[in-house]
């Protein structure tokens, strides 16, 4: 099966939660969490779930736990960096039973090309976690912009597909 038939099978609507990890953002200063949450909705995808959580790495694995298994998709912004409160890639990646490491690898690639050699910092990772596809997500507004136009959107309903079969 070729490319145009996988993404004809894809599903049309994808059941999401959003989680963001920060120390300081609020709701009104969330613009991260609130970018991919219009991504998602203008998409035509449903956002069931909408947090902040503090880096904490056990508050941040709570969270995204009670999600994994009920919905489609958990997208978390924020905590990806090499700072010491950036535990969110470490919190979340025991959960995953697959690793998606190509989704790393090309946002890497893709931020070089708006950031330069900086985009090295960046540990933003995916995986799937008993039927849920997890993305996680550095917290600036450029690097979630990105993450779901180029990559997020373009295959998610195609990757809930393949995660039901």
């Amino acid at each position: 099966m070729g490319l145009s038939e996988h993404r004809r099978a894809a599903v049309d609507v994808v059941r999401c939660a959003v989680v963001t990890v920060s120390d300081t953002r609020t709701e009104a200063t969330d613009v991260s969490g609130r970018t991919i949450v219009d991504l998602l909705e203008h998409a035509g995808h449903v956002v069931e779930a909408r947090a902040i959580v503090r880096d904490e790495p056990e508050q941040v694995r709570t969270i995204v736990g009670a999600h994994v298994g009920r919905i489609d998709a958990v997208i978390t912004t924020g905590g990806t960096g090499i700072a010491s409160r950036d535990t969110t890639c470490d919190a979340l990646e025991p959960l995953f039973q697959r690793r998606l490491e190509g989704f790393g690898q090309l946002f890497r690639a893709l931020s070089y090309e708006e950031i330069g050699s900086a985009a090295m910092l960046s540990r933003a990772t995916a995986g799937v976690a008993h039927g849920t596809v997890v993305f996680v997500l550095p917290g600036s507004e450029n690097a979630v912009r990105l993450a779901m136009t180029r990559l997020i959107l373009p295959e998610l309903g195609h990757l809930v597909h393949e995660l039901r079969k």
